[in-house]
């Protein structure tokens, strides 16, 4: 299997998608600040996903870049809290964003607890 068909990357990746597209309505002084960082953490959730699924030879080079990826989606949690304070989105959209965050942890932390089923070897 490649790593594009993980339930965890697709819902991460789309879930990037849709903050960069969001994100491109912040204003322009945010853009260095704000906009960069949900982006860049945002995108290293599927990143590190992909990288972990690479290094699934080894268990706990596996685990270890899932939970940077889970560390990153809780990072993403947080600069959507900031842009919901700041009025840059809706509360609405807020909830529906993190809804879809807290998905993408349950299905990380699901590969953590679970690397057999990723093709880990039992050491």
């Amino acid at each position: 299997m490649d790593f594009k068909e993980l339930l965890a990357y697709k819902k991460s990746f789309e879930l990037a998608m849709e903050i960069f597209e969001l994100s491109k309505t912040f204003p322009k002084e945010e853009r260095f600040s704000l906009t960069d960082q949900v982006r860049r953490s945002s995108r290293s959730v599927a990143a590190n996903i992909a990288e972990s699924y690479r290094k699934r030879r080894y268990t706990n080079h596996f685990i270890s870049k899932l939970t940077d990826s889970d560390a990153e989606n809780s990072e993403t949690n947080t600069w959507l809290q900031f842009s919901l304070e700041c009025q840059y989105i809706s509360k609405e959209t807020f909830d529906r964003l993190n809804i879809k965050n807290l998905e993408v942890g349950r299905l990380i932390n699901y590969m953590i607890n679970n690397p057999s089923k990723f093709g880990c070897s039992q050491n």
